[in-house]
């Protein structure tokens, strides 16, 4: 990239502002090595890991059954090649409490990432952790980047939307109250998970008055209509690892019905720009 971000300082620095400036930051969700590297070499400015995408290529379902060690190696793999910023998906945390929380996001920045987006729920029991409990984490999550020298960037995801009690006036309050205490704890950006309808994007960001993360989904806005929202960062979430299963499958089904390989090799890249994914991008 023609930025000359030397350090992981840098990186954190340059990942924040790209929050706040004119347009949308748009994310790409990668779940392993050549993933993160091409969604790099195609000129995205920053790149962020999607859980469901990473544990599912791993072996696991999406939560925290998969061994911290294993999860710590796979985004070390893919943050030793980047040259661009790496948020992290760090689920819920990988722990009850504070205290494991910032031991695994200090872990976590400890290989390289200068972000992480940590949800608001337990996997196994689907229900929403309490407010004051997260704004602690937040805040020793905060804490700990000042500790370590990189002003780690936290989006802080709610699912209030799909958890909370009441009908969907209730969940959107819900979904509002909680983003407004991240915010307050120290959040760089607030993630309201399952927020797609234009008029409910436009309230919440004017309410929380604060960068807000949506997610690609069949219904979410574009680009240009998230912009003029207010929007200021979009995730691609699971939605590539999505696209990449159903083109396999499609591209199978070809096969075995057809007799053909048209889906497989048209607009496929070369054996060399494989393995160029295997080692950090070239830069100057």
């Amino acid at each position: 990239m023609s930025l000359n971000l030397r350090s992981q300082s840098d990186k954190a620095e340059y990942f924040r502002s790209l929050h706040r400036g004119p347009g949308v930051l748009v994310l790409p969700n990668a779940w392993d090595v050549p993933t993160a590297r091409l969604f790099e070499s195609v000129g995205f400015k920053a790149i962020a890991t999607t859980s469901a995408g990473m544990l599912v290529s791993l072996g696991y379902e999406d939560g925290e059954s998969i061994p911290f060690s294993e999860f710590l190696g796979a985004v070390s793999r893919i943050a030793r090649v980047l040259t661009v910023p790496l948020t992290v998906d760090v689920v819920a945390g990988f722990g009850p409490g504070v205290h494991e929380v910032v031991s695994a996001v200090r872990q976590i920045v400890g290989v390289g990432a200068v972000g992480i987006n940590i949800e608001d729920f337990e996997h196994e029991s689907k229900k929403l952790f309490r407010v004051e409990d997260q704004v602690e984490k937040i805040k020793a999550i905060r804490k700990l980047g000042e500790t370590m020298g990189v002003n780690l960037v936290i989006n802080a995801r709610t699912d209030a939307f799909r958890y909370a009690e009441g009908g969907e006036e209730d969940r959107f309050r819900e979904a509002l109250r909680r983003g407004e205490f991240y915010r307050d704890a120290g959040a760089d950006c607030v993630y309201p998970m399952g927020l797609t309808q234009a008029n409910l994007i436009r309230e919440y960001v004017r309410t929380l008055n604060f960068p807000v993360n949506v997610m690609v989904t069949k219904n979410t806005p574009s680009v240009q209509e998230l912009e003029a929202l207010g929007v200021k960062r979009l995730s691609f979430g699971p939605a590539a690892a999505y696209a990449v299963m159903g083109f396999l499958k499609r591209a199978a089904r070809e096969v075995l019905e057809k007799g053909t390989y048209t889906s497989l090799v048209t607009e496929a890249i070369t054996y060399d720009e494989l393995n160029s994914l295997t080692h950090p991008q070239k830069t100057g």
